[in-house]
């Protein structure tokens, strides 16, 4: 077992990581109200943040919260401008001591890797899988209601395992503590640290299937995971036992719809549905896609939106369906957006 990481507090509460952590807060917000607020103040704000970092008296500011229905409901509690700043800071110290421990096979929210990567492992897997087995399964899974389940103890002792540094602990605990979860239990699903420390958490998951289970084929984007194996009976076996774990170590449910089924019927994982020969779009993302053109075209005809708020949407689905075999099903899709103006 790796030693703990300690000195790193001189690397966090400075303001040359402090900019650095402002810079990337910054990224695609750069012209919104609060970073614009921000930043017309810099150096003073940063001096401020680490003036208060260091002597202990940073604390957590009240969320904004609000909801989602797409792809399902959720609510999403996101941090203040300045808080993100020493998100950013906290995380691009403490990453990397993560980072040499998570399994290869842990896709989300991780630098180099992402839901394309993770649908072509999957992709090899499955190929793999048939070339030793013949006709493999598929155990697919997730976990039930993750963010708002992950116990605070439980997920300050994995964080202990590799931090010694006291104050990084003690700032990591209070961010986790400080944005209406202190009940213990769950994390905001809008800041960037909750992105991190539910990998650190499920990461205890990934070594009990690797190295206690002895599972190969196995991929996890954050909390949905996929393993490939010989038979419906050996899967479930594995099933049982993940589920086990999860209740036992880390109080946490598998969602009621994972399932054990054939290979060959496709697994619907990471936005498309995979097979060992080929990639489908995933049928409710078409949908949502023709239902947003549509609208989109409406609004171009009766002048409420210009061609700059219609190319970003139509460019991020074309790279959508280019990782994929949809040629035909982007066509229709693309068919739908007539944008020809009133004449009145």
């Amino acid at each position: 077992m790796p030693k703990t990481v300690k000195n790193l507090w001189s690397h966090v509460a400075t303001f040359q990581n402090l900019h650095a952590a402002w810079l990337e807060a910054r990224k695609g917000k750069r012209y919104t109200g609060p970073c614009m607020q921000f930043g017309w103040g810099l150096e003073g704000r940063l001096l401020e943040l680490e003036s208060r970092l260091n002597a202990g008296t940073w604390r957590p500011s009240p969320p904004y919260e609000f909801g989602i229905v797409d792809p399902k409901p959720r609510r999403i509690q996101a941090p203040p401008f300045a808080d993100r700043v020493v998100h950013h800071a906290l995380v691009r110290q403490i990453e990397p001591c993560f980072e040499r421990r998570f399994i290869a096979d842990s896709y989300a929210c991780r630098a180099g890797k992402g839901s394309h990567a993770a649908v072509e492992r999957l992709q090899g897997f499955l190929r793999h899988g048939q070339g030793r087995w013949g006709d493999p399964w598929v155990l697919k899974a997730d976990v039930r209601r993750y963010f708002p389940s992950i116990q605070h103890a439980r997920l300050m002792r994995a964080i202990g395992r590799e931090i010694g540094d006291r104050r990084v602990v003690a700032l990591a605990e209070r961010i986790i503590r400080g944005y209406g979860h202190e009940d213990g239990v769950g994390l905001p699903i809008g800041a960037l640290t909750s992105q991190l420390f539910a990998n650190v958490y499920l990461d205890q998951l990934d070594h009990y299937v690797k190295d206690q289970l002895g599972v190969k084929l196995y991929v996890r984007y954050m909390d949905d995971f996929v393993i490939v194996g010989p038979s419906k009976a050996a899967l479930w076996e594995v099933h049982d036992a993940i589920a086990d774990y999860l209740e036992q170590d880390l109080g946490l449910q598998l969602n009621h719809k994972t399932d054990v089924f054939p290979a060959r019927h496709g697994v619907d994982f990471c936005g498309y549905r995979t097979w060992t020969t080929h990639r489908l779009p995933r049928k409710r993302t078409v949908k949502r896609a023709r239902r947003r053109f549509r609208r989109l075209a409406r609004l171009y005809r009766e002048g409420e939106v210009d061609l700059e708020d219609i190319r970003p949407q139509v460019t991020s689905f074309i790279g959508y369906m280019q990782r994929c075999d949809g040629r035909r099903t982007l066509e229709g899709v693309l068919g739908d957006l007539v944008l020809t103006r009133s004449s009145s």
